[in-house]
């Protein structure tokens, strides 16, 4: 699913358990946010996927939100090697933010 930054605006008592700042090859990223049981995409006005310059950017943008943890999260690059077997390597999960409870 997917919501926009006018939709979190709106919403009264927002809590985003989980900011996901996901690194598309080190040059684009975007922003999975996990509220809830829900885990959406942010996205523009037409559903498109947001994607920013840095992760700053987007903790830059998010900022004014009551955030539990943050993480940026780097896809691997091994499981795409031509000849090399189909694996299911994890990605890269960099915790850079958490709340103490």
């Amino acid at each position: 699913m997917r919501i926009t930054l006018e939709e979190l605006r709106n919403t009264n008592g927002l809590v985003i358990d989980l900011l996901e700042i996901l690194s598309l090859e080190g040059q684009q990223y975007m922003a999975r946010l996990v509220i809830g049981d829900q885990t959406l995409l942010l996205s523009d006005a037409r559903a498109q996927t947001a994607l920013f310059r840095s992760a700053w950017e987007i903790q830059d943008t998010l900022g004014s939100f009551h955030i539990r943890e943050t993480h940026v999260v780097h896809p691997s690059a091994y499981h795409e090697m031509v000849g090399m077997p189909s694996t299911g390597i994890e990605p890269m999960r960099i915790r850079i933010q958490r709340q103490q409870q």
